[in-house]
């Protein structure tokens, strides 16, 4: 974890200026509408893609949806599915995120049991590590902007229990800012339940020790580039820029730490519907316009400026409406996923026989 500690300490998220912020050391006293007080974060003007009207017609539809929740998702899965991609109303996204995820499911079998979580005291090292964590976590956000405040309690409260409900994984930091973006959003409670179906269900395994989990799927991304856009494939191969390097921070955090808010509502509403690959497509769309665009390769002579291109993206290129509208456009299929994931699978199993055999000779 080497890497992602060495980005999180060296993180300036909400120290930029913003128009709410005044030579650095002022910020605003009025939240924006997402409750970001100053930071690279802050959303100054508010921004209405979506009419009122059309709105209120999706509000209600959801709600139907949500009181009938077991026969969409059997029953009608691509209706849920299609009005994830348009965007979930603000007004009913805490709770359709709550049972997209499964954190419903989990919180009705196991009342009570957050509570008794809260109530244990914790492995120290991973209660050490959780409070060195806490101050980090979108420290221009007004539930977090305060260290004695309820936010923050919340947020230690939310990561203790789950390091002692999966004490083999523990604690990982970069579960930290997934558990303080659930709390922007929903009560503690819901919040743990929800981090839980993420980190055991989502992204099962890449929070345990090697992160191996981690590099399959680097790979399985670096294949499925090769299909969407071969002149960059071609350029990260030629620089051996090895997956790992750029897209950790983007998969363990599922992108909470790089794309503006209203992106990553957005990319939330569809993660927790279509899973871990709506990650991987964004990854790609990321990857795919910072380094295809006309140009943009032949400056980037070394490793440096390619990564470099690829931990900063063009605004343009993190846009809602451009992200939603290029993962759609993406030629990818269900059959591409699992052919890569079989492809990489079997490479990296055959490396670890031929490594043991080697082994074994000397």
């Amino acid at each position: 974890m080497a890497s992602y500690q060495e980005q999180a300490d060296d993180d300036d998220t909400g120290s930029e200026a913003s128009s709410a912020v005044h030579n650095g050391s002022v910020i605003s006293t009025v939240p924006d509408r997402h409750g970001f007080l100053g930071g690279s974060q802050y959303t100054a003007d508010p921004k209405q893609l979506v009419p009122p009207g059309v709105v209120l017609r999706r509000e209600q539809k959801w709600l139907r949806m949500l009181s009938n929740w077991e026969r969409f998702m059997t029953k009608n899965y691509k209706k849920v599915r299609e009005r994830c991609r348009k965007g979930i109303p603000p007004s009913v996204r805490p709770r359709a995120w709550l049972y997209l995820c499964g954190g419903k499911l989990l919180l009705d079998q196991r009342r009570n049991l957050y509570a008794q979580l809260t109530a244990q005291d914790g492995d120290p090292r991973w209660v050490d590590d959780i409070r060195k964590d806490l101050h980090r976590q979108f420290p221009y956000h007004e539930m977090f902007v305060d260290q004695e405040g309820h936010g923050q309690r919340d947020l230690f409260q939310v990561l203790k229990a789950y390091s002692i409900l999966n004490s083999s994984v523990g604690y990982c930091q970069a579960q930290a800012p997934l558990a303080a973006f659930l709390l922007m959003h929903m009560p503690a409670e819901q919040a743990f339940w929800c981090l839980v179906s993420i980190c055991d269900k989502y992204l099962g395994g890449y929070y345990s020790q090697g992160m191996e989990t981690l590099q399959v799927d680097g790979d399985i991304l670096f294949g499925l580039l090769k299909k969407v856009a071969p002149n960059v494939y071609k350029h990260l191969k030629k620089q051996k820029v090895e997956p790992i390097l750029y897209m950790t921070e983007w998969f363990l955090c599922v992108f909470t730490r790089t794309l503006p808010w209203d992106t990553i509502l957005r990319v939330w509403d569809m993660f927790l519907c279509e899973g871990v690959k709506i990650v991987f497509k964004v990854a790609l769309v990321v990857i795919k316009f910072s380094l295809g665009r006309q140009g943009v390769l032949k400056k980037c002579p070394t490793m440096y400026e390619t990564l470099e291109v690829l931990r900063n993206p063009p605004q343009a290129v993190m846009d809602e409406e451009f992200v939603v509208h290029q993962i759609n456009r993406l030629n990818l299929t269900e059959e591409d996923f699992e052919y890569e994931h079989q492809r990489q699978t079997a490479k990296r199993r055959a490396a670890q026989e031929n490594g043991k055999r080697s082994g074994g000779r000397r």
